[in-house]
């Protein structure tokens, strides 16, 4: 689910990249990701209802009211999975590990490290911080995925 928004959002750089010059003002962007990420979130909280949400998972309040916010800073990454699987009818656990796959393949894609996307991200994480986040043994925020998708990203091109 994040990994497509990822791909449609760097589809459309690269659609731009063809009509335009300026190949940097096209670059996939942590702002746009994130704003895509919370859109998506949002769109999916509000299809399946805040009481279905506090229902059929095991999210707190303030992870239910960010999911209905499209608050990227407030909501982690398996949260707002969570939320998506209850709309989509699948497993947010599969939905989370499709999206490290999704993120691992593309470092290898771009030739990336840990510490190299640690240090081209604004979100302070240390490389080993970072390395954590992608195996699932921290918690992200899709803040923070939306900076390192847009590392991966950027580089890949």
């Amino acid at each position: 689910m994040f990994h497509e928004v990822v791909d449609e959002q760097a589809t459309a750089a690269k659609s731009a990249d063809a009509e335009s010059a300026d190949a940097e003002a096209t670059d996939v962007t942590a702002a746009t990701l994130r704003a895509a990420f919370e859109e998506t979130v949002r769109e999916a909280a509000a299809e399946t209802g805040r009481e279905t949400i506090r229902e059929e998972t095991d999210l707190n309040a303030s992870s239910v009211d960010a999911a209905f916010d499209g608050d990227a800073d407030g909501l982690t990454v398996a949260d707002g999975a969570a939320v998506l699987a209850l709309r989509d009818d699948r497993d947010a656990d599969a939905i989370v590990a499709e999206l490290r796959d999704h993120l691992l393949i593309g470092m290898t894609t771009a030739v990336l490290d840990v510490d190299s996307i640690a240090s081209a991200i604004e979100a302070d994480l240390t490389g080993q911080e970072v390395q954590q986040a992608l195996e699932g043994r921290a918690a992200m925020t899709l803040a923070e995925l939306a900076e390192i998708a847009a590392v991966i990203e950027r580089r890949k091109r």
